[in-house]
């Protein structure tokens, strides 16, 4: 199950954040990820937020999902490109 939502492209229905595009980087535990956009929530301190207040899309970075899966390095713009090439998130 853990590694299901790595890489999965997901919409914040609640809080400052709310319809931003982010990329899950780390399942913590049934309720709560981290994630990330590259822009306003670095990979270096990505947001902790629980999986009700997101919107999972059929989209998953997979070659994102793939770097974290074999623990290898992600970084902010590789996030940020493939949000960017999504052409779904009008705030980045």
């Amino acid at each position: 199950m853990e590694n299901d939502y790595l890489g999965t492209v997901v919409y914040s229905k609640a809080g400052r954040d709310a319809k931003r595009l982010f990329i899950i980087l780390e399942v913590i535990d049934k309720e709560y990820v981290y994630i990330s956009d590259g822009t306003l929530r670095k990979v270096e301190k990505p947001k902790k937020k629980k999986l009700k207040h997101l919107s999972l899309t059929e989209k998953v970075a997979s070659g994102i999902k793939q770097s974290l899966i074999s623990n290898n390095k992600v970084n902010n713009s590789e996030i940020k490109e493939y949000l960017q090439s999504l052409g779904l998130n009008k705030e980045v």
